[in-house]
Parts: C-alpha cells; structure tokens; sequence
C-alpha cells in the first residue's frame, strides 16, 4: 500500500486545477494521520487560523489506523483525479 500512496502523494502535487479549501484540508488530514498517526500536537492559538485549520483536519481523522488514512488518501486522490484531471 505504500507505493500507491507516495505515488498519490505525487500526483496530486500535478492536478490541473487545485483544489479547494475544503479537499485540500481533507488531504492534509489523511496524510498526517497516515505519515505521523494520532495528532501529537497542542491546538494552535486562536490566532493562527491556518494552523488551527489543519490541526481540526488531522484531529478528525484520530483513530483511523495509518493504513487505513492510506487508503482513504489513496482513494481521495482518485477522485480528484477524476474531478481536475492530471
């Protein structure tokens, strides 16, 4: 499951259109939760909205096994694929 994940991890960096903010926080939280596993961190102040941002979207994600944020991931990417094109 590795390979296709690192790959999807690469072919989203080439979408022909990028995201929005919401599917770009939802790749944000996968692949935290599949690269490092349950969030590790403190929330970020009030102040730092983009960090709080993508600490809520990896903290949605808590108790998903790293494989499983894998797959998802892997499949997430897809559909963007689908949806931009590469």
């Amino acid at each position: 499951m590795t390979e296709s994940f690192e790959k999807a991890a690469e072919e989203v960096k080439v979408l022909k259109h990028k995201p929005d903010h919401r599917e770009i926080t939802t790749l944000y939280g996968l692949y935290k939760q599949a690269t490092v596993g349950e969030i590790n961190i403190e929330r970020p102040g009030m102040f730092d909205l983009t960090g709080r941002g993508k600490w809520d979207a990896w903290n949605a994600r808590k108790g998903l096994s790293k494989e499983e944020a894998m797959d998802a991931y892997v499949d997430f990417v897809e559909k963007l694929k689908a949806k931009y094109g590469i």
